[in-house]
């Protein structure tokens, strides 16, 4: 594997920080339909399906997936649309009403604090704030290239009537801003009903199937080779795909190949995950806690510390480490842990190369992995023959 090593302003670059997000107001043709009109959409991580070119993007290098957020005061509405890729909407404190199908009326779900929610291709899917002005449910789109957005046909006969229209090639004109309708360009139509008609459905029971809850993780308490090791025992909730899970026998709530895996990670303070390195880029978002990231070795070491709702995205190549430094208060189901969202690119496992003193100290811990990658005894695999 390439040796990357990340250097300091590099690292600046590719840190996210809540306190310095960008919204972008104007985003989506839906931008002054009453009620959906006070709305920040924010893209970290790819342009995102985002109609406007005045959006503001932290990072435009391909990942494999986008990373965005929406802000929405109390009582704001995302308006109905469809996508082509998956869209995962990760709740983090708010108390959101999301509801599904060419009109809304398929079924209804209310989304909480911790909600991890894969809402399927090709529905059409809006939703609103019904919580605290300050909510935030960050959005993770699969692939790099997402095809953009169908909206719902009211969406688009409600827009009209506020002088605002959607191009072919995905332009926002405003003509209220004195925009110009292009003669070379065809605007974009409501979707044909029989089109419609035809689109996939979903009941309440196969939505919530799709919905991992924080109460619906399950935690592996030993998911790599460095869970037995002192500042390495995190547990992982593996929730779509499989990730960097090494112990066998245990998988995600959603194997389904969304363009990349989202896990939890969560440990207590001095704990983590040891130094290890893959090929596949990494999204790491706090959650609860005040982590500490360690990027490179040796002599081109460099620290991130990473508070509530600020992300790193670590290229690939690049040996990281994980560790807990505060947790989090104020929830009694936090106490004494914090958490760490993973979003790594790509549909398969992915495959961890530790440090060679953690391989060293698990193997005197009893611990290696086996060649298919998974967690196995050492005392087993120094007894098993090699094939002639």
């Amino acid at each position: 594997m390439h040796d990357t090593v990340v250097p300091p302003a590099e690292i600046v670059r590719r840190t996210v920080r809540y306190a310095d997000w960008v919204p972008c107001k104007a985003a989506f043709i839906d931008c002054r339909t009453p009620g959906s009109d006070r709305k920040d959409n924010y893209s970290f991580i790819g342009p995102g399906v985002t109609q406007n070119t005045g959006q503001y993007v932290n990072l435009r290098e391909p990942h494999g997936f986008n990373l965005g957020a929406a802000g929405m005061p109390n009582g704001t509405t995302n308006s109905l649309h469809l996508h082509f890729t998956a869209e995962v909407f990760i709740n983090f404190g708010g108390d959101y009403l999301l509801r599904w199908g060419p009109d809304g009326g398929q079924g209804e779900y209310r989304s909480v604090d911790g909600d991890v929610v894969s809402v399927p291709p090709w529905i059409f899917r809006g939703f609103t704030n019904e919580g605290p002005d300050d909510g935030v449910l960050l959005t993770v789109l699969g692939r790099d290239d997402t095809g953009g957005i169908i909206w719902g046909p009211t969406v688009l006969e409600q827009a009209a009537g506020h002088g605002l229209y959607l191009t072919a090639d995905n332009r926002l004109i405003d003509t209220v801003a004195g925009d110009e309708v292009p003669d070379d360009v065809a605007l974009i139509r409501p979707m044909d009903q029989a089109e419609i008609d035809r689109l996939d459905t979903y009941s309440v029971a196969q939505f919530r199937s799709r919905v991992t809850h924080a109460a619906d993780r399950v935690w592996v308490d030993e998911p790599f080779l460095c869970s037995g090791l002192p500042g390495g025992a995190a547990d992982l909730s593996p929730v779509i795909g499989y990730g960097m899970l090494e112990q066998r026998g245990v998988g995600p709530r959603l194997p389904e190949p969304h363009g990349f895996a989202l896990a939890w990670l969560r440990a207590v303070p001095g704990e983590g995950m040891l130094a290890h390195r893959h090929g596949e880029t990494q999204v790491v978002t706090a959650k609860a806690g005040r982590w500490q990231v360690r990027l490179n070795t040796g002599a081109d070491e460099q620290v991130v510390e990473l508070g509530p709702l600020d992300s790193l995205s670590v290229p690939p190549g690049s040996w990281r480490s994980f560790t807990l430094l505060d947790a989090a208060s104020g929830r009694a189901a936090d106490e004494g842990t914090g958490e760490l969202l993973v979003v790594t690119g790509g549909d398969g496992r992915t495959v961890l190369e530790w440090a060679p003193d953690v391989v060293a100290r698990a193997r005197a811990h009893g611990r290696v992995l086996d060649p298919n990658g998974h967690l196995a005894p050492a005392a087993v695999l120094a007894a098993a023959t090699e094939d002639d």
